[in-house]
């Protein structure tokens, strides 16, 4: 007999093939089963997928200041809904090379992917890899808990075949790149690029993109500001697979491997010196439209602040909270102060510290604070008077006064220095800030013309109907104040406040849009004198140390016992205000009036305001001309003209030229 035949073994290839058929075979039978059974066994209580279709999820609002930089972020989830189409060309596909290369292919579940990462865990003797795809993840991350059970992997896989017919793959990718958690508090690729990159989505770089889309399967494990080395370990992963998958080729992969990467991250908190203009605008935002609003919405809010000019706000009032420290020796405590700038053209808030440090208070003190301005409400008494037909020259007795109400109760102001005058001018008695000759105005024009000329420049607190209002002795916001200034400087116009320009809800839907609306308030020949004086206060008044800003008017106010101290002062472009004081009304220390607490605080901030300088002075408004006149006593001065003062008067109300009397 022939000896028997050895059996020639099979080829290794076809041995391999084999397997592949069987594996592809066990991979099509778990398909059908949960392509046929999922929705037979479906009666567990599966949530419906509806809510996906108009998929808008909780979303951060941005603060941004007026040259359209990030001010703050406000949230419950830091999350930037970005559309798919807005995004990088490459990001979409990297996320898919990372985490589900079969994602156009498969149905919601890919049976090949878990049965792969079936094999490899077993090998590996541990759970190493998983087999959810990217629609299973946008099902569990919406529409699921986080518990780790088969009932909820198996709702899971049914939802994720409900989602791949319902919605197509567009839409499922678009939910899972702004959905997804990758890390430091970022939810979405928008809010990562900026948490990890300080940039906006569309700036970023192949390596950066690999970097993001390495996260998702262990945001924490991967952060490039905690692990760098596995980081870098999982984009040489992500990159291959884009160069595997024909994405990028491995020129460019190797290229964006070795690319330097710069961590600029996004500060998760808002610029210090910013907090509170910001509380304040997310007040309103809150007061208008609600905290929920503010917090999931997606509101785009454009501001008016500067942050040049809110740093040098900052910056002055330390500076000046530390030359109080050396004069007084801080041996009672530090204490507040408050600044806030406002564009006179347009009433637009440029700057805004309510507060020496938001940190320890977040009362804000430009807005909130209702203290009295002492002489820094003079002016509005003095523009009244010369609407009244009073003239710059007109002769006032400062001397002694006493008053007695309707109750028998006995009134002797005083001035502050304690001396009188005699005969002065209405120019003088402003610039030199005289109590007795403030209320004498005050007394001649008429209580009622003095509020309503307030209410008109804008200060809408309640102003006590007595003559002590001459003096300041009613409680206003140094914002008010500041700005009833504005319209002086603006040729008697008045523009509210303005410090948001435009609110806008996801999608671009304008909210609110806020322009500038100037009303007139008083004659633009008054706002100019007022002006005109105002400007002898910073030249040879009570606001010397304001002196060196070029074309600047002002006017210092101080109270009782150096409670408060003011300075509002203003040139053609800004008007600014400071006030300095303790919270609980005790004193600033002896001698710490406006003019030397305040008036400095203002000179250094409107030192730094160098984008502000106005280039020309103050227009003459039609209707105004120029006398010489004796700065002492106001009478018409020829024989000396270098010596006179030359006077702002209305040509419709020029003075006496002979027998002048005083007022009072």
């Amino acid at each position: 007999m022939p000896p028997k035949s050895r059996r020639t073994p099979a080829p290794r290839v076809w041995r391999h093939n084999q397997v592949i058929a069987i594996l592809l075979a066990v991979a099509a039978l778990v398909s059908a089963v949960l392509g046929g059974g999922l929705y037979f066994l479906a009666a567990l209580d599966i949530p419906d997928i509806d809510a996906l279709k108009h998929y808008s999820p909780a979303e951060t609002s941005i603060i941004y200041d007026r040259h359209g930089n990030i001010l703050s972020l406000v949230y419950r989830r830091n999350r930037v809904v970005v559309p798919l189409e807005d995004m990088p060309r490459l990001l979409p596909k990297a996320f898919i090379a990372a985490e589900d290369a079969r994602f156009y292919q498969h149905a919601g579940v890919d049976a090949w992917s878990i049965l792969r990462a079936l094999v490899h865990n077993l090998r590996a003797g541990r759970r190493g890899q998983g087999g959810s795809t990217i629609t299973q993840q946008v099902a569990r991350a919406l529409l699921l808990s986080p518990e780790k059970t088969y009932i909820r992997k198996f709702k899971e896989a049914v939802l994720a075949y409900r989602i791949d017919n319902s919605l197509g793959k567009d839409a499922i990718l678009n939910i899972y790149l702004n959905h997804i958690y990758l890390g430091e508090g970022a939810y979405g690729v928008a809010a990562a690029a900026r948490t990890y990159f300080g940039k906006p989505l569309a700036e970023l770089t192949l390596a950066e993109i690999a970097i993001l889309a390495g996260l998702p399967q262990a945001p924490s494990r991967y952060s490039p500001f905690k692990h760098f080395k596995s980081a870098k370990h999982r984009q040489a992963y992500v990159l291959n697979r884009m160069a595997e998958d024909g994405y990028i080729t491995p020129d460019a992969a190797r290229r964006a491997y070795k690319q330097s990467l710069l961590w600029q991250p996004q500060r998760k908190e808002a610029p210090e010196e910013a907090l509170y203009f910001i509380q304040h605008v997310k007040n309103y935002i809150v007061e208008k439209y609600g905290r929920r609003r503010l917090l999931t919405g997606g509101l785009r809010v454009y501001t008016t602040l500067d942050r040049n000019l809110q740093r040098a706000a900052a910056k002055a009032l330390r500076q000046g909270i530390a030359q109080w420290g050396i004069r007084q020796g801080a041996r009672s405590g530090h204490p507040q102060a408050a600044l806030v700038s406002i564009e006179v053209a347009t009433g637009k808030i440029r700057a805004m510290m309510g507060g020496v440090n938001f940190a320890v208070s977040q009362f804000n003190r430009a807005v909130q604070a209702k203290r009295q301005p002492g002489s820094a409400f003079k002016p509005i008494v003095y523009a009244a008077a010369l609407e009244s037909g009073m003239t710059p020259n007109t002769l006032i007795n400062d001397e002694p006064v006493r008053f007695t109400d309707e109750q028998g109760r006995v009134w002797e102001p005083h001035n502050f220095s304690g001396k009188h005058m005699g005969l002065t001018t209405l120019r003088n008695g402003l610039v030199h800030s005289n109590n007795i000759v403030s209320i004498k105005l005050l007394r001649r024009t008429g209580i009622k013309p003095v509020v309503e000329l307030a209410r008109r420049l804008g200060i809408a607190s309640p102003l006590t109907p007595n003559l002590s209002l001459a003096l300041g002795s009613s409680e206003i916001s140094l914002l008010e104040l500041t700005s009833a200034y504005g319209a002086f400087a603006n040729g008697g116009r008045h523009t509210p406040p303005l410090f948001i320009t435009r609110i806008e809800e996801r999608g671009g839907k304008v909210l609110e849009r806020n322009v500038p609306r100037p009303k007139p308030a008083l004659d633009a020949r008054t706002a100019f004198q007022i002006t005109h004086i105002l400007k002898g206060v910073i030249e040879n008044g009570t606001g010397k140390k304001a002196r060196g800003i070029a074309h600047s008017a002002g006017k210092t106010g101080t109270t009782d016992n150096y409670i408060d101290a003011w300075f509002i002062g203003y040139t053609p472009v800004l008007a600014t205000g400071v006030w300095m004081g303790h919270d609980k009304h005790k004193s600033l220390g002896r001698g710490e009036t406006g003019g030397r607490a305040a008036a400095p605080v203002w000179r250094h901030f409107m030192e730094q305001a160098t984008g502000y300088r106005a280039e020309h002075d103050f227009a003459v408004p039609p209707g105004i001309t120029f006398i010489p006149i004796d700065p002492e006593s106001g009478d018409f001065e020829y024989r000396r003209p270098e010596q006179a003062l030359w006077e702002a008067f209305r040509k419709d109300n020029l003075p006496a030229w002979k027998h002048r009397r005083p007022e009072e």
